[in-house]
């Protein structure tokens, strides 16, 4: 039976590279996928899923008005969709969800869907708020803070410093986030 699965976790913890490892090991067992990543994230260009550690692949673009069910019934006529999966998930809406839901519980296919889960501040996004409401399993993929412990906030950095207001969503990698653990993203400190 299928399921609608939230993986999520800090920043640099491998999700990207988790979606395309699945993926492939779909396809490696002659299964089809459809890939999926938000319009939002243009980091290594619009419609692709890349890891840090530079392993990268294409995906369909969900933006604010996409109908994931509707996208998904269309492509799956043309050719029979066995997973579904989902990368920067935290930036979907609540509709993104519901559909997402929708294609596991109607048409029986699991749809896995990573991100974060909170956001600089420590509030949670949108998508991962109706992640952790809809999902059937949730699951955190574990890293860790530059003392050790397991990282479980991110912290934007402008100059140098760790910021926690602004706008929710700015798009950055390693230049302006890094993850922390609650101690150190409490008290601020970005090192020894």
């Amino acid at each position: 039976m299928a399921q609608l699965y939230y993986r999520y976790s800090t920043m640099n913890a491998g999700k990207s590279i988790e979606v395309i490892k699945v993926a492939h090991n779909y396809e490696e067992r002659g299964k089809n996928v459809l890939v999926l990543t938000s319009a939002i994230d243009d980091r290594y260009g619009l419609g692709k899923v890349t890891s840090r550690i530079g392993f990268s692949r294409d995906a369909e673009l969900i933006f604010d008005d996409t109908n994931l069910l509707q996208m998904f019934l269309n492509k799956h006529k043309v050719q029979p969709i066995d997973c579904v999966l989902v990368d920067e998930c935290q930036f979907l809406k609540k509709h993104h969800i519901e559909e997402l839901a929708e294609i596991v519980d109607s048409c029986d296919v699991p749809v896995l869907c990573y991100g974060l889960k909170n956001d600089f501040r420590n509030e949670l996004f949108e998508g991962s708020y109706y992640l952790l409401v809809y999902a059937d399993k949730i699951e955190e993929i574990k890293t860790i803070c530059w003392c050790g412990k397991k990282a479980t906030m991110v912290a934007r950095i402008v100059d140098g410093k760790l910021v926690k207001s602004g706008e929710q969503i700015k798009v950055g990698g390693n230049e302006m986030y890094v993850s922390l653990c609650r101690k150190h993203y409490n008290d601020g400190r970005l090192k020894e």
